[in-house]
C-alpha cells in the first residue's frame, strides 16, 4: 500500500492504473515470473479501456448532478439487491457484476468516492490490508489449486474533467471456468467483442460467500450464506 500511495500522478501521465499480478506460478494468464509481483503502468494518454470507464462515469456524475459517482451507484444498487455481494465492510464491498464478462470477475469498491489511493483515510487502508487478502482467499478456496488471476486497481486519470467523476475500484479477474478449464476468447470475443460466459454472476457470489474465511475484517452480508 505504501508502494501504491508513495506516487504522485504526474501532469505528463494522464492516466494511472495499477496491475497486481500477485499470483505466483500461474503461467495459464501468461506470468512468467514465478514469484508475487506487480507492476504499476502510468501511460501518457488515456488508454481505450479506462476512457470508456471514465466517459461512462462522466456522463452519470453529469446527469446526477455531480452528486454521485458511477460506482457508487452500482455498489448501491448491488447493496440494496444482494444477490450479487461478496462481501461488506465498513468501508469496502465487493459483489460480481451483473453483466460479468469472466468465469469469475469481482469488483471491490471503496464506500466512499475517492480518486485514488493517496486519497483513503488510514482507516480505509487498514481494512482494505484485510478485506483484499480475503478476496484473493476465496478465490483460491474455489478449486483445489490456486487459481490464476489478475487484479487491476484502477484510478481516476488526472484530467479535473474525468477526475470529479472517477472512482477508485478493483477489477479483480480470472479465465478459470472449472477445476481444469481456462475460458478462451472464441469467436464470439475475438471477432465483435460480444462476450459470453457460461456462468451467472449470482451463482459466483453465492461459491464466494460459501468460502468465507473466518475472523475476515468483512462479512458476508446479512441474510446470505457465508
Amino acid at each position: 500500500m505504501r508502494g501504491h500511495t508513495g506516487r504522485k500522478h504526474s501532469a505528463a501521465c494522464p492516466a494511472s492504473s495499477r496491475f497486481s499480478h500477485s499470483r505466483t506460478g500461474a503461467p495459464e494468464i501468461g506470468v512468467t515470473l514465478h514469484h508475487p509481483h506487480g507492476q504499476i503502468y502510468a501511460y501518457p494518454y488515456i488508454p481505450p479501456r479506462s476512457a470508456a470507464i471514465a466517459s461512462a462515469a462522466g456522463v452519470h456524475w453529469d446527469a446526477s448532478g455531480g452528486t454521485q459517482s458511477l460506482s457508487s451507484a452500482l455498489l448501491a444498487a448491488e447493496r440494496n439487491d444482494g444477490r450479487r455481494m461478496v462481501l461488506e465492510g465498513e468501508h469496502f464491498s465487493a459483489y460480481v457484476p451483473f453483466a460479468a464478462r469472466w468465469p469469475l470477475e469481482v469488483h471491490l469498491v471503496p464506500h466512499r468516492q475517492v480518486p485514488d489511493f493517496a486519497a483513503l483515510t488510514g482507516a480505509e487502508r487498514d481494512e482494505l490490508a484485510h478485506v483484499y487478502p480475503e478476496l484473493l482467499t476465496r478465490l483460491d478456496a474455489l478449486y483445489p489449486t490456486e487459481t490464476p488471476y489478475i487484479a487491476a486497481w484502477h484510478q481516476a486519470p488526472v484530467g479535473p474533467a474525468l477526475r470529479r467523476a472517477g472512482h477508485l475500484h478493483l477489477q479483480l479477474t480470472s479465465p478459470r471456468r472449472a477445476a481444469d478449464k481456462l475460458k478462451f476468447l472464441a469467436g464470439s470475443e475475438a471477432a465483435v467483442g460480444a462476450f459470453i460466459n457460461d456462468t451467472t454472476p449470482e451463482s459466483v457470489a453465492e461459491r464466494l460467500r460459501a468460502v468465507a474465511a473466518v475472523g475476515t475484517a468483512a462479512s458476508s452480508p446479512e441474510g446470505a450464506p457465508a
